[in-house]
């Protein structure tokens, strides 16, 4: 068995695999957000993981056939990259680890949700393929490549301002949704009418960058003029999906690479998943879209430990 640990910003998350991959328990525990807030201090979410871990492994069961854990410590797999939310994680894994006499094995957050996009995508990219992690804390197109213990990856363009998730989050809170607003404007924007596609907002890209500013001040004017909240949440998810495509499209033809995985809370989101995939997943275009499941595409422990999983059994050969 082999657990995995993950202390995002947002969610407490544990996942046991077995030798094979499967899931034999998995707990998640999101993090409490005040209303009318639009997030949480790393005090204040570190201070929530240390109260949630134990409240997870009291529900994981049996642990003493573990074997190995992995623990994501830090957001990328780049040198200075640290939220202080990741102690709570890699804390608890090290005592674990202690305790039972077992490797301990450290990962990035951002290779665990590529590690959970792989495995529930139906089907893997190829050994080398172009990777987009959207969500509230990260906008970045990567360039993947998979090895025997995790990922190398490069970064070729991010956000310059707003990532995707808090130009959702800034939006729906100001429409007045819950936060994290993801789920709910999605839903409201599922009963936009045909009147509200006159509401637009820029994509503005740069190379391979995106900017989310404009965006969100662009949707603040339409909210302040009365236009129709569903119509103004359906502009967010195109002004996302437009961005994305633009950056693709050029990605693509820099690199000749045509697997592109998508990642992270955003990409749960069903219509910038079929807009991306009408618009390039056709002949004239040829690029080859996988999605991580929609329960995976959000923050989880899973993808961490399959690279656990992945680490250990090349370990072990040696």
């Amino acid at each position: 068995m082999i657990l995995g640990i993950d202390t995002s910003n947002y969610t407490t998350s544990l996942c046991l695999i077995d030798g094979e991959g499967h899931i034999v328990n998995e707990q998640r525990k999101p993090l409490a957000v005040e209303t009318g807030k639009q997030g949480l201090q790393q005090s204040t979410a570190l201070f929530q993981h240390v109260k949630n871990l134990p409240e997870l492994f009291e529900k994981m069961g049996e642990l003493r056939q573990l074997e190995a854990i992995c623990v994501s410590v830090r957001p990328r797999p780049v040198e200075g990259s640290y939220m202080p939310v990741f102690l709570a994680g890699e804390s608890v894994a090290r005592t674990l680890a202690s305790s039972f006499h077992i490797p301990l094995y450290r990962t990035s957050h951002q290779e665990g949700h590529i590690a959970a996009g792989e495995a529930t995508a139906g089907r893997a990219p190829a050994d080398e393929f172009l990777a987009v992690h959207l969500s509230g804390g990260t906008s970045d197109l990567l360039l993947a490549r998979r090895r025997e213990t995790g990922y190398e990856i490069t970064r070729l363009g991010s956000s310059r301002d707003l990532h995707a998730g808090q130009f959702i989050d800034r939006v729906g809170v100001a429409l007045g949704l819950p936060f994290p607003a993801g789920p709910h404007l999605e839903k409201l924007a599922s009963t936009a009418s045909e009147d509200a596609q006159g509401i637009r907002l820029p994509s503005p890209v740069e190379g391979f960058n995106w900017s989310f500013s404009g965006p969100e001040t662009a949707a603040r004017k339409w909210i302040d003029s009365g236009a129709d909240p569903a119509g103004i949440a359906r502009a967010v998810e195109d002004c996302i999906a437009k961005g994305l495509e633009k950056v693709l499209l050029k990605a693509m033809q820099q690199t000749q690479l045509r697997s592109v995985l998508i990642v992270g809370g955003v990409a749960a989101n069903l219509h910038i998943r079929r807009r991306l995939l009408h618009r390039l997943q056709h002949p004239a275009v040829g690029a080859d879209l996988f999605f991580a499941d929609p329960s995976y595409s959000t923050d989880n422990a899973y993808g961490v430990a399959r690279i656990g999983l992945q680490t250990h059994k090349c370990h072990k050969r040696f």
